[in-house]
Parts: structure tokens; sequence; C-alpha cells
């Protein structure tokens, strides 16, 4: 049977679904990235369009989204032990000041109209070191300033929700000013909204943690990470499963240009309406994850949704019209969203607080880390045999990744359940973890 938890009726609603913002540092934290995000998107979006413009190349597409993305599986296990030693939020100020330059100068290049494709890459490549120290180090620090551990998984819920937000709103904005003014104004945007969350954690009131001196070298920190990462069954499968589904189904991404130009004949606003119809379905998706009580049957969201979630991709690989389009696109967000964030929400609950770092930085490693080989297996595929069948093969094997998780979450739950248990979740061994 699954446990149920009894909750007070006037908890249950917005505020119970929002219950992480009680938090003063995780309202700062969530309001600065909710500004700073909708920019992100917005400088992927034009991104995206730019390469493709100057190219009308789809492995420049690819070779964009890898480089971008491959510093995350070459460093992101380094910046865990970082997370797990220093500071975290001063990390942050820093990665997030970084972070605005090639904003700044890509808004400088292309108002000037001297922006090339190298250009592109080469700051592709800088914003992806950033990103490979930010992501882990910023998944890591979220949860630090919940000060329930019951408010948990609505905050990983909640972070997605807003993520997802930005996702919605940041392409479709990009799309109408890409059509009226050009791809410069969304640098120039995104390069400002960084200032937001640097202000958010300037005024965060964050109580020092006690130093320790007993940390081993970083090699061996690394290794200690990786070594319990992989030696524990539940975290273990789940950083593959994720690694899969991020090689063979999040590339999607990349190909969108080519289907909303040269498959549905539309322009950048066609990309913005796709874009923002993933990310419809994703915000869909938190809301529910928001909603949840518990983070028992997560298990049993992610057998489902990731089937869902290559389906969905066969079907988009087969359209030819924008609203069926848009509908698929909407079930793709949602779908990926619930499967990546559950599978998350579990390792987040499950880790040993010292290890947090450097585990949370494996799992980046597997969700974005892992990406950019995708990206550019995509890419040259959609060169080879077009964007269609490239999508047909990646949802086929997104069916595949998700029977063999299936399979091993038998063994998965058995070895959750202790842990669960000691930590109140549930109530007895004979609890069925779903």
């Amino acid at each position: 049977m699954t446990l149920r938890h009894s909750i007070p009726k006037q908890e249950i609603g917005l505020r119970f679904a929002v219950r992480a913002l009680k938090n003063r540092n995780y309202r700062l934290f969530f309001g600065g990235q909710g500004i700073s995000l909708i920019g992100t998107w917005m400088q992927n979006i034009a991104m995206s369009w730019l390469i493709y413009r100057l190219t009308g190349s789809p492995f420049y597409l690819g070779l964009v989204g890898f480089t971008g993305q491959v510093p995350t599986f070459l460093f992101a296990s380094f910046a865990g032990v970082l997370a797990d030693r220093f500071n975290r939020r001063r990390l942050l100020i820093l990665t997030q000041t970084l972070s605005m330059v090639p904003a700044l100068l890509l808004a400088g290049l292309a108002f000037s109209g001297r922006v090339e494709p190298w250009h592109i890459v080469a700051l592709s490549i800088f914003l992806g070191c950033v990103n490979a120290f930010d992501i882990p180090i910023r998944q890591s620090f979220f949860v630090e300033i919940v000060e329930s551990k019951r408010d948990l998984g609505n905050a990983i819920a909640m972070n997605s929700f807003i993520f997802n937000s930005a996702r919605l709103v940041g392409p479709s904005i990009a799309g109408i000013l890409i059509g009226l003014i050009g791809e410069s104004i969304c640098f120039l945007i995104n390069g400002l909204s960084f200032f937001a969350v640097i202000f958010a954690l300037v005024r965060m009131r964050v109580p020092r943690k006690k130093k320790r001196f007993d940390h081993p070298p970083v090699l061996q920190g690394m290794r200690e990470g990786f070594t319990y990462a992989f030696g524990f069954l539940p975290i273990k499968y789940i950083i593959l499963f994720v690694a899969l589904i991020s090689f063979v189904g999040i590339p999607y991404f990349v190909l969108l240009p080519i289907f909303a130009k040269d498959v549905l004949h539309g322009g950048p606003s066609t990309l913005g309406f796709l874009m923002g119809a993933a990310g419809a379905g994703a915000l869909t998706g938190a809301l529910y994850l928001a909603l949840r009580k518990t983070v028992l049957g997560l298990g049993k969201l992610i057998v489902i949704t990731a089937p869902l979630f290559g389906i969905s991709l066969i079907a988009f690989s087969l359209s030819r019209n924008v609203t069926l389009s848009m509908a698929l696109m909407f079930m793709a967000g949602l779908s990926m969203l619930v499967e990546i964030t559950s599978c998350n929400t579990i390792v987040q609950t499950i880790v040993d607080e010292d290890k947090r770092g450097r585990v949370v930085s494996l799992f980046a490693t597997a969700y974005i880390g892992v990406t950019p080989f995708g990206n550019l297996l995509a890419g040259i595929m959609a060169d080879k045999i077009g964007a269609p069948y490239t999508l047909m093969i990646m949802g086929l094997l997104c069916i595949a990744g998700a029977i063999l998780f299936t399979i091993h979450l038998p063994s998965i739950r058995k070895a959750i359940r202790p842990i669960y248990v000691k930590m109140g979740i549930v109530k007895e061994l004979t609890v069925d973890i779903q």
C-alpha cells in the first residue's frame, strides 16, 4: 500500500503548493532566478536562430549545443568538490557575474553587425565552462537555504516551476523581438538580467557553517563522491537513466529551428511558439509536482512519463501541422520535466549531506554534461538522414530506456525504503514505496 500523510485542509491549495517560499532566502533566490532565467531562455533561442541564420547548417546547431554543455561533463565533478568545501553563496556570485560576459559581448557584436559563427561558438564554450561550476553549486545551494527539510521536495518542484515559467515566457518574447529588432536585444536583456540574481544573493542572510579542516585532496574527494554514488544502487540507476535520456531525448531541443523553418515552414515566431509550448508543458508538470504531498510515488511517475516522452517525440517527428506540433511539444515538455525532476527529488532526498555537492555534480553531469554529445550526434544525424527521422530514432531509444528503468525499479524501492523509514517519510518497513 501507499502511505498517505494527513495534511490540514487549510494547507491544501496554492499556499501549500508554494510552501517553500515561506523561507526568506528561498524567496530571494526564487525571484532573482526568475528574472535571470527569462533572459537566459531569450539568449538560448537567439543563439540558435542566429547560428542557423548565419550558416544554414544543422551541424552548427549541434556544435553550439555541444560546446555550450560539454564543459559540464568535464568539470562538474570538480565543481561538486568545491561546493562541498567552500561558501556556496560567494561562489554563485562569482559564477553569475562571469555569466554576464558572453551575453554582453554577443550583444555588442550583434548590434555592430560583426558577429560571425566562430564568435558564437567561442562564447558558448566560455559560458559552458562557467555553467559547469554554476549548476552543481546552485543546485546544492538552494537546498541549503530551505530551512525545513519537509519542504525540500516542494523547493525542487518550485525551482523547476520558475525554470519552466521562464522557458515559457523567454522564448515567446525572444521570437517577437528577433522578428522586430534582431537577436542583439535578447543578448543585451540577458546580460542585464544577471543583476537580479546577484542582488538576491547579496541580500541573503545565510548562517555561517563551521569550517572543516579534514577535507581530503581534491582528486580523492572526487573519487569518494563517485564511489558513494555508484556504490548506492538507487543513485546509480537514476544517474544512468538520466544520462540515457539526456543523450537520446533532450537533444530534440537543438533540432527545433529545423522543424520551425524547414518542416513547418515558419520563422522565429514559430520557433518561439514551439519552445513556449514545451515550456508550458514543463510548467504544468512542475505545478503538479509542487502540489504533491510526499516523495512517495515518484518511481511510478518516472516509469509512466519516460515512455510518454518518447512517444511525444515520435509523433512530433511525423507532424506537419503547427498546432499539432505545439500540442506534442507541450506533452514532451510535461513528461520530460516530471521524469527528470522526480529523479532529482529522489536523489536529493536520499543523499548524505556531506556528499550532496559531489552527488549533485554527478547528476548535473548526467543531465547536462551528457546532453552535448547527444546534441552533436543529433546534428550529424539530421545532416545525414534529416531531422524527422533523427527525432523518431531518439523517441524509440527513450522508450527502450524507460523499459530498462522499470525492470530495475523494484530493486531501487527496496534500497530506498530503510532511508525513508529513518527520515520518517514512512513509518514501517512494510510500506510499499511506489
